[in-house]
């Protein structure tokens, strides 16, 4: 397949006109909703588009005539195109590459060979990124680009080519909301696909490195960051698989890895490669390896370009096998690392779920070809039994290059409930609670004083007529949410944390009060003191 066909070129000049047009037009999230109504935008988010056909047909606004174009696929007239493209032209639209014009006349047809649309996201990151210290106490800005990718299945109504090139989806942004936002000297984005993740860390970063397989997604990350405004002394993209390009001789190690790899779990037939046999292999899902071996590889070997106190965040998928817990397998891996490690599982499916997923996600239905559908069905299900795989998990991965010494933070749990995006500060903040706590032992503990997080409430419940609760529930607001059960030392000794007194006093306080020794109220309360600074419902005063 030839890989140039739908691939945007850059041009400075050029793109500062199409930044002009898109401006002008108010081609933004906000105005396109606006334009579409929220029944028509909702159902758009549900990869439904005649709502939106409906809404913009006849319309001569300029967003309406983008949002056909870019986002719906459908042909406008030439006419409308060079009302909405203004200053770019459509001539300079195809110098782009991003459109094709079936003539030069006001009612020949202009179609759209990329999907560009507006983007916005809060990444965690205060308004004034990097120039104001990165996490400066402010509300996450929002932030918004234009994001060039291939159309999808909405737009072409066919199957995806294999080498497409994926835009921003829910994974994409639930890693954005979820990386840590400190000032980072040097950053990599591993597999940066359409170059979103990298986009995000030159918002606080002095220099990132973008690496992927795909001369394509190379291509559009390219034409993403140079709309951005960024250039390659910035946003720095080489081509290459997995770690293999991401550090040159002579060059320092990153501070941050950020990485959406291709962690999709793809049958191969007789043990070869995927696509060998009824299952089509997709570039930007698909890694090359059998089961979760690409998650594995790249949780083993990352510590290898982290710097001393580096971080690395990724997404992932990880197979569940007959007789284990998913934390045994993880786990392994996490040893395996050398790194201090954190895995949030998010999501547990079984092989059918699984398989349904991603047998829709490349654009095959039962629908539009049973055949196709039963062949790739039954391929994942034979590959997952030859692996007595029960369930896939998917999560969220957090690893760190110990500064000194031994790894010291070993933490794997499984959170399903709604959380409070963007997560970023509040992971950056619980890795640096660990470190707080790591370096004091308990008597160190208890000279310290802390207060309860504006986030937190309490939650009290008692059996009629008697006088104290049998329940008290700590519930965090932000974060994982996280609702603690605490007994009635540990629940008083919370209220009392105003930060005018230390742990030790507000102990020996309590050990009169309920007529206990000092000592036996600390060895009760401190393991759960430990446990409400790490997560972020007590704080240092």
């Amino acid at each position: 397949m030839d890989d140039t066909i739908g691939t945007p070129r850059t041009d400075p000049a050029l793109l500062a006109a199409l930044r002009r047009d898109l401006t002008g037009s108010a081609f933004t999230v906000d105005g396109v909703e606006g334009l579409l109504g929220p029944v028509a935008s909702a159902a758009l988010h549900r990869e439904e588009a005649l709502p939106a056909l409906r809404a913009t047909a006849g319309s001569r606004d300029p967003r309406a005539t983008l949002t056909r174009l870019f986002v719906l696929g459908v042909d406008v007239p030439r006419a409308q195109a060079e009302r909405a493209l203004g200053s770019l032209t459509v001539d300079g639209a195809r110098r782009l590459g991003l459109v094709d014009a079936a003539g030069a006349g006001p009612d020949d047809a202009v179609r759209a060979l990329v999907d560009l649309r507006p983007y916005e996201a809060a990444d965690g990151l205060g308004a004034g990124g990097l120039d104001s210290g990165g996490l400066d106490g402010s509300t996450p800005s929002v932030v918004d680009w234009w994001i060039a990718s291939d159309l999808g299945e909405l737009a072409t109504g066919a199957a995806l080519r294999t080498d497409h090139v994926l835009g921003v989806g829910g994974a994409s942004t639930t890693l954005a909301q979820v990386t840590v936002r400190g000032p980072r000297g040097r950053v990599l984005d591993l597999g940066t696909g359409c170059g979103i993740q990298g986009l995000h860390a030159s918002r606080h970063a002095e220099h990132v490195v973008g690496t992927d397989i795909s001369r394509r997604a190379l291509a559009f990350a390219r034409f993403n960051a140079s709309l951005a405004g960024l250039g390659e002394d910035r946003f720095e993209l080489r081509e290459g698989s997995m770690l293999e390009p991401a550090v040159r001789p002579g060059e320092p190690l990153f501070d941050l890895v950020v990485s959406n790899p291709p962690f999709v779990i793809t049958p191969r037939a007789h043990g070869g490669a995927a696509g060998d046999g009824a299952v089509p292999v997709y570039e930007y899902r698909d890694g090359g390896r059998t089961g979760d071996a690409i998650v594995r590889e790249l949780v083993t070997g990352v510590g290898r370009v982290l710097a001393p106190g580096g971080v690395a965040q990724l997404l992932g998928n990880w197979e569940v096998r007959r007789g284990e817990d998913w934390s045994e397998r993880v786990g392994q891996w996490i040893e395996e690392s050398g790194l201090d490690g954190w895995v949030v599982q998010r999501e547990l499916q079984d092989p059918a779920q699984y398989a349904e997923t991603w047998i829709r996600d490349g654009g095959t239905t039962p629908d539009r070809d049973r055949a196709a559908w039963d062949e790739r069905y039954a391929a994942w299900l034979d590959d997952f039994a030859s692996r007595d795989v029960e369930a896939i998990g998917f999560g969220i991965v957090t690893l760190r290059r110990p500064e000194h010494g031994a790894p010291s933070l070993r933490r794997l749990e499984e959170v399903t409930g709604t959380v409070r995006q963007p997560l970023g500060p509040w992971i950056e903040s619980s890795l640096a609670a660990h470190d707080w706590l790591t370096a004091r032992d308990d008597d160190a503990l208890a000279r310290e004083r802390l207060v309860v997080a504006g986030d937190v409430t309490e939650e009290r419940y008692l059996t009629p007529g008697a006088d104290d609760p049998s329940i008290v529930l700590l519930r965090q607001g932000g974060g994982l949410g996280r609702t603690v059960r605490t007994g009635t030392a540990l629940a008083g000794l919370v209220g009392a944390c105003d930060g005018e007194l230390s742990l030790g006093q507000i102990v020996a306080a309590l050990g009169s009060l309920l007529d206990a020794p000092a000592a036996d109220v600390a060895a009760d309360v401190l393991p759960g003191v430990r446990g409400l600074v790490r997560d972020g419902l007590l704080l240092p005063a």
